[in-house]
């Protein structure tokens, strides 16, 4: 086990300096970048555009001093491979920079957007798992049913439709012509005024929307997951030994399936909820105006603030590495006999 840890250790060090290094190289080719939009405003709007690069044709009737100088300010001055040496070693103290264009540190980025999207990760993560599997369990028992073929239909017609439809679908029905809910934002502009379960309520009443437009397609897969996983485990001989020494069904099925069934389950919770942490869903944060990790990234790329794009990658590869080691030790402490060696 120590052995297999380590060795997972010691690899996830090439794939971030792959992920960051390729990254790296398709920065460095598209075009726009700050320098760029820095002269562009200097021009006043006169024309001013650019072809990637370092050609800067958005230069041109620029004081060359002022070119220096913006190249200087983003750091363009030094060559390519300097730059991203500088990099590593600044990540590798796990400072991740500070944006070009918010003069802030994009740790302190992330940890202000971080409330809404674990917001709508946490309440999407536990909704779907509450209803995933229980609805499993249920269409496992009922297998071939009326009730399994109806379920099973409107599954996968929610999983069907993408999560930003049915965004701007309860945005128009609910939101606009009926009005019940909120158009926009996490709270109302007058919640800090407010009492403590005024508080709690303006916040479901608000967060209802987006969570259902982020859950409805999110649970299919698990409680398909869990249905034929339990199909699968009620099929094996110990389950009829079970049966035959006279134990009830309840017992059969939540005591010795229940516990073989989970195990692809269980093993994907560390990744499901830590990934709730950091669930950034752009097109639900746009279409709702949460400002969130999907819209700060989409921001940073639209913007080329290149600290932020990279100080993030950087981030939640390293996070989801990590989690993936997590899941995949879960399986020994789930199932004893799985082996690594």
């Amino acid at each position: 086990m120590a052995a297999y840890v380590l060795k997972r250790l010691a690899l996830m060090l090439p794939t971030l300096f792959g992920v960051l290094f390729l990254t790296f190289v398709v920065v460095q080719f598209v075009p726009g970048g700050p320098v760029e939009q820095y002269l562009a405003e200097a021009k006043a709007g006169k024309g001013a555009s650019a072809e990637g690069g370092l050609s800067y044709r958005g230069s041109q009737g620029v004081d060359p001093k002022r070119i220096e100088q913006a190249k200087a300010l983003y750091g363009f001055d030094k060559p390519a491979p300097e730059r991203f040496w500088r990099m590593l070693v600044q990540f590798a103290h796990f400072d991740l920079g500070s944006s070009f264009f918010q003069n802030r540190a994009v740790s302190q980025l992330i940890w202000e957007k971080l409330p809404v999207s674990m917001s709508l990760g946490l309440w999407t993560f536990f909704i779907s798992y509450l209803v995933a599997v229980p609805l499993g369990v249920a269409k496992a028992v009922r297998a071939g049913s009326r009730f399994d073929l109806v379920t099973t239909l409107l599954i996968l017609l929610g999983y069907a439709i993408p999560g930003f439809v049915l965004g701007v679908a309860l945005l128009v029905v609910f939101g606009g012509q009926l009005q019940w809910f909120p158009l926009r934002g996490l709270t109302s502009s007058n919640w800090e005024q407010m009492a403590w379960g005024a508080r709690i309520t303006d916040y479901l009443w608000h967060i209802a929307m987006p969570v259902t437009a982020m859950v409805l397609g999110s649970f299919a897969v698990t409680a398909m997951l869990t249905k034929n996983a339990f199909l699968e485990e009620i099929r094996k001989q110990y389950v009829v030994t079970a049966r035959a020494k006279g134990l009830s069904e309840q017992r059969v099925l939540w005591t010795h399936v229940m516990r073989n069934a989970l195990i692809p389950i269980v093993t994907g919770f560390p990744a499901a909820f830590i990934g709730a942490f950091f669930t950034g869903s752009l097109l639900i944060e746009t279409l709702f105006s949460l400002d969130g990790l999907g819209l700060l990234s989409y921001e940073s790329v639209i913007r080329r603030d290149y600290p932020v794009v990279m100080g993030t990658l950087f981030f939640f590869t390293l996070i989801g590495l990590v989690t993936k080691l997590i899941s995949d030790l879960c399986y020994v402490w789930v199932d004893p006999r799985v082996r690594f060696d």
